[in-house]
């Protein structure tokens, strides 16, 4: 059986090997998200831009500049994710997010690169600017607020969630 046949969304990635590439994400996920909190930026993680895709964390400084981070699980996550690009026209800088073990050197040089384990992050290179136009600073900042709100707001009353 595949992961994600559920879904209706056959990959033929191994339902073992998926529930690894899962947890590697979910710790560098929890790494960058402890380097985002040390770096004063708040973060969300599965943000829904407005161009459709979801952003993996994205951050947010309190002079309202935005950062996202897209979080790569294995080279295979990298060579199959065409989608990455179109997350530059909604951030003031762009990062990719890896384990320590990853070929780093496959990873764009235009964008900002961090290493991140369950512990925590560290940016290795930082990311080029391209400022967001005000009207998009405010679209995504009303995004993230409401993402942020609704998140605390399930934390408080979980049965909300599914309701």
């Amino acid at each position: 059986m595949t992961a994600y046949e559920d879904n209706g969304l056959e990959t033929g990635i191994d339902v073992a090997e998926a529930l690894c590439r899962d947890a590697v994400t979910r710790d560098v996920c929890r790494g960058v998200g402890r380097l985002m909190r040390a770096l004063h930026l708040a973060s969300v993680k599965e943000l829904m831009l407005p161009n459709g895709r979801r952003a993996d964390v994205v951050g947010l400084s309190a002079s309202g500049d935005i950062c996202i981070v897209e979080v790569k699980s294995s080279v295979e996550d990298f060579r199959v994710d065409h989608k990455w690009p179109e997350y530059r026209d909604f951030s003031d800088t762009l990062y990719f997010a890896v384990a320590p073990d990853f070929p780093v050197d496959i990873l764009p040089a235009d964008t900002g690169l961090i290493l991140a384990d369950r512990y925590g992050g560290e940016i290795v290179r930082p990311a080029p600017e391209h400022r967001l136009t005000a009207a998009r600073r405010k679209g995504m900042t009303l995004r993230f607020a409401r993402a942020a709100a609704f998140g605390l707001q399930t934390l408080a009353d979980p049965g909300l969630e599914n309701s």
